[in-house]
């Protein structure tokens, strides 16, 4: 993959770069239409209309296309019949057909091109593109597409140009360095793929211009400070003002510092490393 710079014919143009999509397969224009269907959108608005997640709204139309994340094509060779964009995710995406007929979409891994093999089992070759529980992947592999939980499918490493590192593993747990340095316990049964994911350019892209950020569905951000007292806590004062008081939601609800969730995630017991701490930086492993 690579970026393209075009010339500064405007100050969008200036500030924009966009992909030349050399991974994707010439041939193939259209997504498989067996594996689409159609996504509704909704415009950051839950099930009683109300406006949950701002700044959401617009954008192109997409078509989703469905993802095996699960990877449980068992003991079936599949063959890679192109690599496709997908307008729902960062990476790109790998049309399979199997030896028995059926089609399927996977994350592409980078290095993987149309007609390349891939497999998926616990007794297959840990090779680019192949899927297979913790337990039988030499540690020191890069793996991407990691299952939390036996069965659940794919939650981790999903991104472009991410990878996880398997730095240790026994019968029961194995430790995953992720991409923003958090170390983590996973269960060796969980499956994950081989590789790193694919598009891996794709940090460097700039979007240059607000329209192409309209383009994805993303509606302006509007200052608080810049509004009057009746719409933002921040708002209102003669000239410019810091707001008067911690940084906030239009609501009151504190934006900066504050604890936001509700209750300890079960799985936060696993992590070893967290990826950041507020005043001494990474935690060290605990002793067992």
């Amino acid at each position: 993959m690579g970026v393209i710079k075009y010339k500064p014919t405007s100050a969008g143009r200036r500030a924009s770069s966009v992909n030349d999509f050399a991974e994707l397969t010439d041939k193939k224009k259209r997504p498989e239409k067996s594996l689409c269907e159609r996504l509704k959108k909704h415009g950051g608005r839950n099930h009683h209309g109300r406006i949950t997640s701002r700044h959401r709204g617009g954008g192109a139309r997409r078509i989703y296309r469905r993802i095996d994340f699960k990877r449980t094509k068992d003991g079936v060779l599949g063959l890679v019949a192109a690599i496709e964009y997908d307008p729902n995710r960062s990476c790109h995406i790998a049309l399979i057909k199997y030896a028995d007929g059926e089609k399927r979409y996977i994350l592409a891994p980078a290095g993987l091109t149309a007609g390349d093999s891939v497999e998926s089992g616990s007794v297959v070759e840990p090779k680019n593109g192949n899927a297979m529980p913790l337990k039988n992947i030499p540690p020191g592999l890069d793996v991407h597409n990691v299952e939390m939980n036996v069965g659940q499918g794919g939650k981790l490493v999903r991104s472009a140009g991410a990878s996880a590192r398997l730095l240790s593993r026994n019968d029961k747990w194995a430790i995953l360095v992720l991409p923003s340095g958090e170390m983590r316990e996973v269960r060796s049964e969980c499956r994950a793929t081989i590789g790193q994911v694919g598009n891996v350019e794709h940090q460097n892209l700039r979007w240059g211009k607000a329209g192409r950020m309209r383009h994805r569905g993303r509606r302006p951000h509007v200052r608080g400070t810049a509004k009057n007292p009746v719409a933002h806590p921040l708002g209102g004062g003669e000239g410019r003002s810091g707001g008067g008081r911690h940084p906030c939601s239009p609501t009151g609800l504190l934006a900066k510092g504050g604890r936001t969730r509700s209750k300890v995630k079960v799985s936060n017991r696993r992590i070893l490393r967290r990826r950041k701490s507020k005043r001494y930086g990474q935690l060290p492993i605990p002793k067992k």
